[in-house]
């Protein structure tokens, strides 16, 4: 059976994560003292989960040749926006949805710049990045909003009745099968791979390319509003500074998980075990007492050692699935 290059090389990479995933947790649970109990699990899957939500639609713009580097301020943003509105009486009910479309109008003015404009993604959302979390810093200055409703922080520190699994980590996974399902299962998933390999092809084909990237990054802005919601109720707190250098952590997720900054490669289930990885090799770490500096060089080294790896496998792969025609004495794939 005949396989593309690209199929070869996402379902190898996939494998390759899962294993390293595997790993970590054998390590953790045979050298790392309580690794495996239910509230290190618990901590360690509440620790991911902002990262885990907004790692979902910076998948599908990386996918599309595009990024978002606002997503961290945008959660900043709507942290303090959502603060605000309960603290000030405002019924948790009608707070988040007002929070989330917050977050969809400032995706919805990233993509309008990038699409309607024709400004470069990159540029936009660094931007961007400093203007919104600014607006933050103008609403709230340096303070914070201590004081939520007892519904707001029994969801952030909560877990499902009967399990472990903190109520943070819920809106992760019930969004991750619905992306997952629209990238490998719908036509929008295979426009966006098409965007990704080559936007003008795409769009002399007839794919609404504009229209595709404007509602990714409406897409990434409600989920990095909803991140902003979990990260306050799990923290209790809403600040201007939340979630700084998120965005980075974020980004080396999805490489980690075989998205190509170029655009057209990548997927789900890369993503999330790499998620996992990076979750369970913080969570050893601050077990073992290394702080987040140090964790965060290893995360990069990390990160640098897989691209390496990867690009290796690459070069393996393509003298494996070639061999030289015997007639012209050329190379061909096979």
């Amino acid at each position: 059976m005949i396989f593309t290059e690209r199929a070869r090389g996402l379902v190898g990479w996939d494998l390759f994560v899962t294993c390293a995933a595997a790993s970590a947790f054998v390590y953790g649970a045979l050298a790392q003292p309580g690794f495996l109990s239910s509230f290190n699990l618990s901590q360690l899957a509440a620790g991911v989960s902002e990262r885990a939500l907004i790692v979902l639609p910076m998948m599908l713009l990386l996918i599309a040749r595009e990024i978002d580097l606002s997503v961290a301020s945008i959660l900043a943003l709507a942290s303090v926006v959502f603060g605000i509105m309960v603290s000030s009486g405002v019924p948790p009910l009608a707070a988040v949805p007002a929070t989330l479309l917050l977050g969809a109008a400032l995706g919805a003015f990233n993509g309008a710049l990038v699409t309607f404009m024709g400004l470069p993604s990159l540029v936009v959302t660094l931007g961007t990045m400093a203007l919104f979390r600014g607006v933050g810093y103008m609403l709230l200055g340096s303070g914070s909003v201590n004081l939520l409703p007892d519904v707001i922080t029994e969801f952030g520190i909560g877990s499902v009745p009967g399990t472990w699994m903190p109520w943070t980590i819920v809106p992760f996974l019930l969004l991750a099968p619905v992306f997952a399902v629209i990238l490998h299962c719908m036509p929008t998933g295979r426009r966006i791979y098409a965007i990704g390999g080559n936007p003008l092809a795409a769009l002399y084909s007839g794919i609404a390319v504009s229209r595709i990237r404007l509602w990714l990054f409406i897409a990434s802005g409600v989920i990095s509003a909803l991140a902003g919601i979990v990260y306050t109720a799990r923290l209790a707190n809403a600040r201007a500074n939340n979630g700084v250098g998120m965005e980075l952590d974020v980004i080396t997720v999805a490489m980690l998980g075989g998205i190509s900054v170029f655009g057209g490669r990548g997927g789900v289930m890369g993503v999330v075990m790499a998620l996992v990885l990076v979750a369970a090799v913080r969570n050893q770490l601050g077990i073992a007492g290394v702080g987040g500096d140090a964790q965060g060089t290893v995360i990069g080294v990390l990160l640098i050692s897989a691209l390496l790896i990867r690009n290796f496998s690459r070069v393996l792969a393509g003298k494996r699935w070639s061999r030289r025609d015997p007639g012209t004495g050329e190379t061909v794939a096979v």
